[in-house]
């Protein structure tokens, strides 16, 4: 009888121990490195102070480009128009369950309307939202044929 409890609670204790082993995945955001890379231009010199255009906020429009429940989707979406069109910010929304992505910061429905022409061949999903924007600079420089 010793042995036979001896055998079993050796063979359970062995088993526990193979139980703990397993394997992490770990996934990089593909996000990390333009935030690294941003982070590491602000903080260039430590006398150097980087000051930047003011916000100025508004409504306006904005185009959604994509839309789903699935946060790695989404985020390489987000990274895969990034490197298509640089030049637009990017912003993410989460209103269960789903992300949004929308782009751009549009003061009319007409400038929205041609990012959606450009963009409709590799984002076929497209619409456009009034709201809340960063309203970009106007240029106020004027030139003598303006005159």
């Amino acid at each position: 009888m010793k042995i036979t409890i001896t055998f079993i609670l050796s063979f359970l204790l062995f088993k526990a121990s193979f139980a703990q082993r397993g394997e992490v995945i770990v996934i990089k955001d593909p996000l990390i490195d333009s935030l690294i890379a941003k982070r590491s231009e602000v903080y260039k010199a430590p006398g150097e102070v980087k000051i930047g255009k003011p916000i100025v906020s508004s409504y306006g429009y904005r185009v959604q480009v994509f839309y789903g429940s699935d946060r790695r989707e989404v985020f390489n979406q987000q990274a895969r128009f990034k490197s298509l069109y640089p030049k637009f910010n990017t912003y993410l929304i989460y209103k269960e369950p789903n992300y949004y992505i929308r782009v751009g910061d549009f003061r009319t429905r007409l400038e929205a309307q041609r990012l959606m022409n450009e963009i409709r061949s590799a984002f076929p999903t497209l619409f456009i939202f009034r709201e809340k924007i960063n309203a970009p600079q106007l240029d106020t420089t004027t030139t003598d044929d303006q005159r």
